[in-house]
């Protein structure tokens, strides 16, 4: 079974925010909570890089290691995801994530803030496939139907991409080796544990 990841090639991203619009479109995410962001590191300056950032779905997940009531679980292919009927709230996870990822769908204090949210990868939740309970807490199961994220999809420079890590990985290699240079597959360390050489 393929390994799924994430990877955004900083030396593509235009910052026009469709992967933004294509989640919060595809899984009708409330008001407030952003599963995919575009974050643009040394803005206005020589070396600025924008980067589309959610759950990289990593080896070893720092936010399932946290999770007092182990609501966090990774599937064979490796996407991690949690379940809202165990989740408690209490944001471990969202401290422990180098990628920010979790969030609180509400405003408040705390044990008023909700049931924490993140990327799925496209790969709903826990309940059965399809059905409309998993639809209301986690969005659509693309993963079910045989489709990659939407947000990878609706990348028009296809910087962002999606699916099995190891063509990830071989798309990547050939577009540094044909332009002869790479500032480096964003996250792919931190999220992997491992570089992809070129």
């Amino acid at each position: 079974m393929a390994r799924m990841k994430f990877l955004c090639d900083a030396d593509r991203c235009i910052e026009c925010n469709a992967c933004v619009t294509a989640c919060k479109n595809e899984h009708e995410v409330p008001w407030g909570i952003n599963r995919r962001r575009v974050v643009t590191i040394n803005d206005g300056k020589p070396g600025e890089r924008s980067v589309s950032m959610a759950c990289m779905h990593c080896t070893d997940a720092p936010c399932a290691a946290v999770c007092p009531v182990n609501c966090i679980y990774t599937t064979a292919d490796g996407v991690v995801l949690h379940s809202k009927d165990l989740c408690i709230g209490c944001g471990y996870c969202f401290y422990a994530c180098p990628f920010g990822a979790p969030q609180y769908p509400k405003v408040g204090n705390f044990g008023s803030r909700g049931k924490m949210d993140k990327c799925t990868f496209c790969a709903g939740g826990p309940e059965a496939d399809g059905s409309k309970a998993e639809y209301e807490k986690y969005g659509a199961n693309r993963l079910a139907e045989g489709k990659l994220p939407l947000c990878a999809e609706m990348c028009s420079t296809k910087s962002l991409l999606a699916g099995d890590g190891e063509i990830i990985a071989q798309i990547y290699k050939e577009r540094v080796m044909k332009r002869g240079y790479g500032s480096g597959a964003w996250g792919w360390k931190t999220a992997y544990r491992e570089t992809i050489e070129s």
